[in-house]
């Protein structure tokens, strides 16, 4: 654990009993409310029965005016549940995301998504640096529930981006970091909707709408379908006071208006078609968009993300509004009542149809800002959480140098931190060393907060001071039988990838663990040799991991452009003892023959 730890665990802790507590209270207002429902169905009923024995047309119209009064009341009630109902899966949808973190720091896995859909063998460092998939660095940082918000992370991860956007990020994530609690609110806002309903919704507003509700700007039908509520009502109350003949009128009416919506039911069906059941999503959507535009940003990158100062919350929620009386439809006998007396379906096309014309554009804009918004306070919690995590200072001029180093998916209890500097002259430095003591963690670490750096992201160290440079690795070689590829194939084909992109990118840096394991080893010394005066002729910065003792002897055919460092090992009564620091000079201690004689083999 962090030193902050179980300070953040405690505060989390404390958070969740609260959390779980205000949701009890919210369950029993249900609860009362479910009553009250019932009470009313009851109470409706009898009115019923008194309407039916009712004898006079005065009692009659009295018992007909009361057995709308259940009704009324119970709309009113359904309401207030309902917004108790939304409260409540705030209420769970927040106490998930404190449990999640809770989850992290205990080293359970993320409920967030891991990113193994970006996972890319051919990327110049991404599976060698543990960047997407299962205990990945992606799965400690991402809080993404979005479809852009999982690509916007993957995207910072994988390319590095200039210096003026990473200190512009760093600002972001640091003032985001200050409302912290908020953006809790904003993931619980997302939370537990389909990922693929709003890129639905999206593609709707963006290019099928617009066509689909073109029918409703007919002005007689508008006009009509605006009258008719009056129509309707008017006729009813006249025909409980005057008698049959209005009844008549009225069934004439409702006739009218049962075939105008049938006549109009294919393009009433497109209309709605994709945002059925979205009212929801909708509103928590515009809940969570509503919070970054209330909040006055200073971050010049947050600002960027707004395309106009025009709020779209509200139109959002508008929308949201416009779909919760269209799903109405859904309830057959509702559907009958509302569309044969209000011609209710027509009334949402034509709701819909002025929301578009008004407000479609700009509402897909704001969906999409919630991606970025969740991208960034991914960084932000990763901030938060491991508050001794420095943000790196970017150079201009060639330059690395880390204190305190460690790799960021290492416990702290377990983790080991290293200092290292890389010359202002560039070098090719060869580490040296035992199995086991560390050569490729260490390649791993540097290589995996250099990507958290250039992502504008902190890191794991107590300092890191460093330039921008393309990262390219070779570390986890393999065969492939399915494209009749053997590993020695393999590392040829990643050496070709690295001497490529060192051509193209002349900000290089190369980390090599272990070359050629898939050939003999005067081969593999050869090769070595060989690739590693090609990297000090092209002046390309590299850390380069080996067993090969022999390999460090180049630091003396090149003093000033090779340098030697090793991971060593002590023996205590015949038992091995890792320190995992980096220290420098050749290896003069290796552990194989100890290690073979243990499972039986001895060396002379």
């Amino acid at each position: 654990m962090l030193k902050n730890e179980p300070h953040r665990l405690k505060q989390y802790e404390d958070v969740v009993k609260e959390l779980k507590i205000k949701i009890e209270g919210v369950k029993s207002k249900i609860d009362r409310f479910s009553f009250v429902r019932v009470a009313l169905l009851f109470l409706e009923i009898a009115f019923f029965v008194a309407l039916a024995s009712a004898k006079g047309d005065v009692l009659f119209a009295i018992w007909s005016f009361l057995l709308l009064v259940p009704i009324a009341v119970f709309v009113i009630v359904v309401k207030k549940q309902n917004v108790l109902a939304q409260e409540a899966n705030f209420l769970k949808n927040l106490l998930w995301v404190y449990e999640n973190e809770i989850n992290l720091i205990n080293g359970l896995p993320n409920g967030y998504d891991h990113g193994d859909v970006f996972e890319d063998e051919l990327h110049p460092y991404l599976s060698d640096l543990d960047i997407f998939g299962r205990s990945s660095l992606y799965e400690l940082i991402n809080r993404s529930a979005s479809k852009i918000g999982l690509k916007e992370l993957a995207k910072h991860l994988a390319v590095a981006n200039d210096k003026t956007t990473i200190m512009a990020r760093q600002e972001a994530i640091a003032e985001l970091t200050e409302d912290i609690d908020r953006t809790f609110a904003f993931r619980a806002n997302l939370r537990g909707h389909d990922l693929g309903k709003i890129e639905e919704i999206k593609y709707k507003l963006k290019n099928q709408l617009v066509k689909q509700v073109a029918f409703t700007f007919n002005k007689p039908l508008r006009v009509y379908v605006k009258v008719i509520p009056y129509l309707t009502l008017g006729l009813f109350l006249g025909a409980l006071a005057l008698g049959d003949e209005l009844w008549g009128i009225l069934g004439i009416i409702v006739l009218f208006n049962a075939l105008l919506t049938y006549l109009f039911s294919k393009q009433i069906t497109q209309v709605y078609y994709g945002f059925s059941g979205s009212s929801s999503l909708l509103n928590s959507y515009g809940e969570a968009i509503k919070w970054t535009e209330e909040k006055l940003w200073k971050s010049t990158y947050i600002k960027s993300l707004f395309v106009s100062e025009k709020k779209v919350s509200e139109h959002i929620k508008a929308l949201a509004k416009i779909i919760v009386a269209f799903d109405a439809r859904l309830n057959f006998l509702l559907y009958a009542f509302l569309n044969f007396f209000l011609l209710w379906d027509l009334r949402c096309s034509i709701n819909l149809a002025d929301w578009c014309k008004m407000a479609a554009d700009k509402v897909e804009n704001g969906l999409d800002r919630i991606g970025y918004f969740e991208e960034l306070i991914s960084m932000a919690t990763l901030n938060y959480n491991q508050a001794d995590w420095p943000f790196p200072l970017i150079k201009d001029e060639f330059y690395l140098k880390v204190e305190g180093l460690g790799h960021p998916l290492i416990p702290q209890s377990k983790r080991i931190d290293n200092d290292y500097v890389v010359e202002q002259q560039t070098t090719v430095d060869i580490i040296t060393g035992s199995n086991m003591a560390g050569k490729s963690t260490f390649l791993r670490t540097m290589g995996i907060n250099m990507v958290l750096a250039y992502a504008g992201a902190p890191v794991c160290a107590q300092v890191m001071h460093l330039s921008i440079f393309k990262l390219l690795t070779y570390m986890r070689i393999k065969d492939n039988l399915i494209e009749s590829t053997s590993t020695f194939k393999a590392e040829l084909n990643r050496l070709k990838m690295i001497l490529s992109e060192i051509e193209t990118h002349a900000n290089a840096f190369v980390f090599i663990d272990e070359m050629l394991r898939g050939t003999n080893s005067k081969d593999k010394f050869d090769g070595s040799k060989a690739f590693i005066e090609k990297l000090i002729g092209l002046k390309v910065p590299t850390l380069f991991a080996t067993h090969d003792l022999q390999l460090s002897e180049l630091e003396t055919t090149y003093p000033s452009l090779v340098r030697n460092f090793h991971f060593d090992i002590q023996l205590m009564d015949g038992e091995m003892d890792f320190d995992y620091k980096i220290k420098s000079g050749p290896c003069t201690q290796f552990n194989a023959a100890i290690l073979l004689k243990q499972i039986g083999l001895s060396l002379n």
